[in-house]
């Protein structure tokens, strides 16, 4: 039985470590890359990363926030997410994104990635 409760724990604890973080807190003018650059450098997991993708992005705080998509650190597009909208952006190969927010206080924000 004290295994079984030790294995359990270690479990929950793992699996947790390998969900990535979908929700995030930007201070004024903070710009954060979210997915494109590689392992350790992306604040989040793209669990399609190599290949095109959809990136599902809500603005969750009270002002809005400016999502860049690079390429070959060419600025491709810049996007404003307005307060409790959601924006479906099409993330090609390549690609970086990035959550740029204002300068008049913290931004708020959720990610998750669907396959085309």
């Amino acid at each position: 039985m004290k295994n079984y409760l030790i294995t359990s724990i270690l479990l929950l604890v793992f699996s947790m470590q390998a969900q990535a973080q979908t929700k995030f807190v930007l201070e004024p003018s903070q710009s954060m890359c979210m997915t494109g650059k590689g392992s350790g450098q992306d604040a989040t997991i793209n669990p399609f990363a190599g290949q095109e993708c959809i990136a599902v992005i809500k603005n969750i705080g009270k002002l809005p926030f400016n999502v860049r998509i690079q390429e070959k650190g060419d600025i491709i597009k810049t996007i404003t997410i307005k307060r409790k909208e959601t924006q479906k952006i099409t993330l090609f190969k390549n690609q970086v994104l990035y959550f740029d927010s204002n300068d008049k206080g913290k931004s708020k924000a959720k990610i998750t990635y669907e396959q085309i």
